[in-house]
Formats: structure tokens, C-alpha cells, sequence
């Protein structure tokens, strides 16, 4: 499958990557990969069953069998989880800081590894994460790293949380996603950086279409 192409956009949470990867996917007819979503599928699934989010091993095995799927319809992407629409659930802080702990286990990340790439089908794909460039699509010909500063990324979090209607206080956000910076830089698996071959985009002060008709330009050929 190695002939079927992919761009990979990686980067911390809230810096924007999701969003522009539905909408570089739309734009090429591309398939789409919320590899993130299926951590946060991950734990939630390991929350229902009542399984501990340290142990390694069952989660493991959780992730062998997980019913996981992905629709992506009029710019909405639906998870479901063993039949259930999860889509909302995994989008709170706690989902993503409880997906971030997971995601640090060697054997979780080897247990899902299979089930990413096989994402990669015609006519290609477009994925984001935090490690699509570096492990799970090294051989992609086109990369992106999208980031922003912890302040600015807990403002746009903030403001949809609000939009929303949910409840959140700014300075926890900002410290909820600093901590989540450091653990996903620092585990020893798969950590978060740059690809060495990728196009490092800083949106801290662009707005969403800019971002997206910059990453458009400079992958021209896709």
C-alpha cells in the first residue's frame, strides 16, 4: 500500500489539526484518520468496562477487539463505539487527558499501530495525530506540524466549550494542556515532534483558512 498516498498533520491538542485535516480531506476526496479519537475511543471503552487505565496488558487487549467506527458525513465525523454514538463524549478534557495517559503504553500503541495504517486506502488519506509523520506513516510524502502556544490553543478551547455551553475555567484549561504537552512530548514511545521532513506551521496568530490554503500551497502536488 505503500504507493497510496497520505499527508499527515501532527501537532498538540487544539492547535487546529483535526480541522484542517477534515477539510484538506474533503477538498482531495480523500479518506480521513481522527487517530487521536481512536485513543479517546480507547479509554472510554476502558472506562465502560471498568478497566484501570494503567493496566497495560488489558487495555492491550481491549484495543485488539475494539468496535470502533468512523463516519464522516457533510463535515461531521460520528464515532461510534460498540454502537453507540461516542462522538461527543470523547471531546471533554477528561476523555483527551485519559486518552494521552493510554496513549503512553508501548503495548496500546503496538495494538493499534495495524488498525491505523490500515486506514490507507484509494484513492489516499489524510490523517492527524501526533505521531502519523514519525511512526505510523514514516514513508508519507507529504508532512505537516501544526502547533500553537498552550495560551492561545485553551482560548479556542474555551471558546468552544462556551459555544457549547459547557462550563470550563481558562487557567485550567491552559494548565490541562501544558501538563498533556509534556507527557506526550516526553513518553518513550512515540513521542510528539516534528517529522524531519516536515512543513512546521505555526497558527498562533492565523486563522483556520489561512492555515488550510497555506498547507494547500506547499503540498501543491497532491
Amino acid at each position: 500500500m505503500s504507493d497510496i498516498p497520505v499527508l499527515t498533520i501532527d501537532g498538540p491538542s487544539g492547535s487546529g489539526k483535526g480541522t484542517i485535516a477534515q477539510l484538506v480531506a474533503k477538498k482531495l476526496g480523500w479518506h480521513y484518520l481522527d487517530s487521536g479519537a481512536i485513543y479517546r475511543v480507547l479509554a472510554q471503552a476502558a472506562i465502560k468496562h471498568d478497566v484501570d487505565l494503567a493496566d497495560e496488558q488489558k487495555l492491550a487487549e481491549i484495543a485488539d477487539n475494539l468496535e470502533l467506527v468512523f463516519l464522516l458525513g457533510n463535515g461531521v465525523l460520528t464515532v461510534m463505539l460498540e454502537g453507540d454514538d461516542v462522538s461527543t463524549l470523547i471531546r471533554s478534557e477528561q476523555a483527551g487527558n485519559a486518552a494521552s495517559k493510554v496513549a503512553a503504553l508501548p503495548l496500546v500503541r503496538a495494538a493499534l499501530l495495524e488498525r491505523q495504517r490500515n486506514f490507507r486506502q484509494l484513492p489516499g488519506l489524510v490523517t492527524d495525530g501526533r505521531d502519523m509523520g514519525t511512526v505510523v506513516f514514516p514513508d508519507a510524502e507529504h508532512k505537516v506540524f501544526l502547533t500553537a502556544s498552550a495560551e492561545i490553543r485553551a482560548e479556542r478551547r474555551y471558546k468552544q466549550l462556551k459555544e457549547k455551553g459547557i462550563e470550563s475555567n481558562l487557567p485550567g484549561l491552559i494548565a490541562e494542556i501544558s501538563e498533556r504537552d509534556v507527557r506526550d512530548s516526553q513518553r518513550k514511545v512515540a513521542p510528539l515532534r516534528p517529522a524531519d521532513n516536515a512543513l512546521q506551521l505555526d497558527s498562533s496568530a492565523m486563522g483556520i483558512e489561512d492555515v488550510y490554503k497555506h498547507i494547500m500551497e506547499k503540498c501543491s502536488d497532491v
